[in-house]
């Protein structure tokens, strides 16, 4: 059975209904939000990563900002896979943790992401 991803537009959808601030930095604070991570390889996940949610001539895009200054970019596909790395060779590993949460690992790199999935049934655990 195939699985459909679909991050939550939600608040990008308020966010440009009730847009009133012209500077770009300011409005891309406004959309950065926490979410937890694993970074180099750690096994520990720490809310200490930011997402930031921009809409791009490829649609939805996601930038991840690491503490130490690193980022990934994503691309929100509309094929059922989820995600895609925007800007690099590496793979973006799409898996479903729970029917509100999905995680996204390239290289050794995690992050976790809303997400709701359409039409999955999650693996016994």
């Amino acid at each position: 059975m195939r699985r459909r991803f679909a991050l939550l537009l939600l608040p990008l959808v308020l966010a440009a209904c009730q847009k009133k601030a012209e500077d770009p930095v300011i409005d891309a604070a406004a959309r950065a939000t926490s979410l937890p991570c694993a970074l180099s390889g750690s096994v520990t996940f720490q809310t200490q990563c930011t997402v930031e949610r921009m809409v791009s001539g490829d649609g939805l895009a996601l930038l991840i900002h690491h503490p130490d200054g690193g980022f990934r970019r994503l691309t929100v596909t509309t094929d059922g896979r989820g995600v895609v790395t925007a800007d690099g060779a590496e793979t973006a590993r799409v898996t479903v943790i729970d029917p509100g949460t999905i995680q996204v690992a390239i290289d050794d790199d995690r992050y976790r992401l809303p997400a709701t999935v359409e039409g999955a049934t999650l693996p016994a655990r």
